[in-house]
């Protein structure tokens, strides 16, 4: 027992430090001071249960034509305990459970039962192919895996086939136990029954919150994906200290739209709800998200800059179909100095905007990719809080964001209390690599030395390869990635997301890829553009019978322009005209690597 106490000792003393860390950090942005020590995510669990076990945890349709029911803290902790004996019960103890499938409430509660008590949780990716997802079980050594029906096939065989560590199996949507495979539901009453009987091995197990619980495979665009070593310590420090910066309250209601098994879902989403007592309601899917608004009407979303720009761009065409664009954009400015006042009419001016996000929607995040700042400006002159932020899996995953108070649409924000972030071999143009540290920086990559020697040093800092700077108020900002620059034959470097962010601000582009032709490598670089349009936009601009010789026409005007601002070496000297969608991972970011996505069809 005197290991356990001292154990837990520490965790109690290293929570209380993190803690101290909001409570010390003299920055004005750092308004929001009310954050409470948590050593581990059942002590997460728990303490949010004391704190507000009557409040709804999460609202879930259990029938896809059904209502949205809520389900509370309390019973959420009873189902996880649940959850979590059975699993001992079934010798899991110590092992490694994967969790797969849309999100849902059985996701969730079985993340918090494998990292509660059993061993170490392992998120899949539902996009993967059935020969993707044999390998990173055999890779993950994984033990059990609780899954969807559409993956119930693709595990039974992987299982059949004797190769991997697999010993249990559970559907998440079964009613019973069929041909070896357990149900979600039969686990949890189950358990929940010698819970009632007096089994408390679960609940009161410990949790090394310093040992790897969370290993997370990236997806990677450059080749085989890294398994993301993570502790009960980086999640939880991330909790800690990222709800200083904005306000978040007990009475939001988050609308679970990513992927849960990215961090950036399940950390600032669903793990973060639970801490401060508010709710999850699960998204049905892409299809039925402005339907979920309406029925939800959440207060918070996170999302990608994709979703964002197209909800932005559907509000402006539908205005100008009205012919209400100068009308709405008299009342934006009119706005805008009633506010300087302390004087908002936007629940006025912008009812009919509002309603398309619920109504309530209060704060929108956006992370994973850099977006139009013209687009985070507009959506808060129309009332919402659009803050965007910078983060990785390596850092559990957030290593910057913009504080409420200050946000800057041009910058992907200032480190967390407690977090570093810095830039390092800087060139003329004042640009390096981006470097994050802090209590939420992994502990490395998954039976890889090698690769985390690469991206962490000695002193703790995460090598994250991507370019940018910091300015002199603290705030960063990145140009791209170090293994994507191109660097021409007299020794400039081209960063190819910065062209490519500026082509994505034509009206009419839908996506860009910018490459160097390998055909003039190492004689004289030039800079390609492959250009996918927006059809509809296009037929806006040239009418319906538009050829693409016209596109090409309408596109180098652009393209011309960009180009006058640009030094010759950064210039655009060939443009391809892109007929298909570029391939993308699971991501959905461009895999520049494949040759398929530099073709000129």
């Amino acid at each position: 027992m005197a290991d356990v106490s001292d154990k837990r000792k520490r965790a109690l003393a290293w929570a209380e430090e993190v803690v101290s860390y909001v409570d010390n950090d003299p920055r004005p942005i750092v308004k929001c001071k009310e954050s409470r020590p948590i050593t581990d995510i059942k002590d997460l669990l728990v303490s949010s249960t004391e704190l507000y076990g009557d409040n709804v945890a999460y609202l879930q349709k259990w029938d896809k034509r059904g209502e949205y029911e809520p389900i509370t803290y309390k019973e959420t902790l009873a189902d996880v305990n649940g959850i979590g004996t059975w699993m001992m019960d079934k010798g899991l103890t110590g092992k490694r459970v994967a969790v797969i499938g849309p999100n849902c409430y059985q996701w969730c509660s079985t993340y918090l039962a494998v990292t509660g008590g059993i061993g170490c949780i392992v998120p899949l990716d539902k996009e993967l192919s059935a020969e993707e997802l044999k390998n990173q079980i055999q890779r993950s050594k994984v033990s059990a895996v609780v899954f969807d029906s559409k993956h119930q096939d693709v595990f039974k065989s992987i299982k059949a086939d004797g190769d991997t560590d697999l010993e249990v199996l559970v559907n998440f949507d079964a009613d019973e136990e069929s041909d070896g495979v357990y149900a979600w539901k039969q686990m949890k009453e189950e358990g929940k029954k010698l819970v009632e009987a007096g089994n408390l091995d679960y609940v009161n197990a410990e949790v090394d919150n310093e040992v790897m619980s969370i290993l997370i495979f990236t997806s990677g665009t450059m080749g085989k994906p890294k398994g993301v070593m993570l502790s009960q310590r980086n999640v939880c420090a991330e909790l800690m200290i990222a709800p200083t910066t904005f306000d978040l309250r007990q009475d939001d209601i988050y609308l679970s739209f990513l992927p849960l098994h990215h961090t950036y879902e399940c950390t600032c989403c669903f793990l973060m709800a639970l801490y401060k007592g508010s709710a999850v309601a699960f998204c049905q899917g892409l299809t039925y998200i402005t339907k979920n608004l309406k029925e939800v009407r959440p207060t918070m979303m996170l999302g990608v800059p994709a979703l964002y720009e197209k909800l932005y761009q559907r509000i402006w065409k539908g205005v100008r179909k009205q012919g209400k664009e100068k009308t709405l954009q008299r009342a934006i400015k009119i706005n805008n100095v009633t506010k300087k006042f302390h004087v908002d009419l936007g629940a006025t001016f912008f009812k009919d905007i509002r309603d398309v996000f619920g109504g309530r929607m209060r704060t929108l995040i956006c992370g994973g990719a850099k977006i139009d700042p013209q687009i985070l400006d507009g959506l808060r002159e129309f009332g919402f809080n659009a803050l965007q932020g910078y983060g990785l899996t390596e850092a559990a995953p957030m290593g910057a964001f913009n504080p409420q108070d200050a946000p800057n649409s041009r910058s992907i924000g200032v480190p967390f209390p407690g977090q570093d972030i810095k830039a390092i071999d800087v060139d003329e143009e004042g640009i390096g690599e981006i470097c994050i540290k802090g209590p939420n920086i992994m502990l490395g990559y998954y039976e890889d030395p090698e690769e985390t020697a690469k991206v962490l040093d000695e002193d703790g800092w995460f090598h994250t390869g991507d370019l940018g700077y910091v300015d002199i108020d603290g705030y960063a900002y990145l140009t791209g990635r170090a293994k994507n620059v191109i660097v021409t034959t007299k020794g400039k470097n081209v960063y190819p997301e910065e062209i490519e962010y500026q082509l994505n601000l034509i009206n009419f582009v839908e996506e860009s890829f910018v490459f160097e032709n390998p055909e003039t490598a190492g004689v004289d670089t030039q800079i390609v553009a492959s250009v996918k349009i927006d059809q509809e936009e296009m037929a806006e601009l040239l009418g319906p019978d538009f050829t693409d010789e016209d596109v090409m026409r309408e596109i180098w005007k652009e393209v011309d322009k960009i180009n006058e601002e640009a030094p010759v070496y950064r210039r655009i000297k060939k443009v391809i005209l892109r007929k298909t969608d570029f391939i993308h991972n699971t991501s959905s970011k461009l895999m520049r690597m494949v040759e398929a996505n530099k073709a000129e069809e």
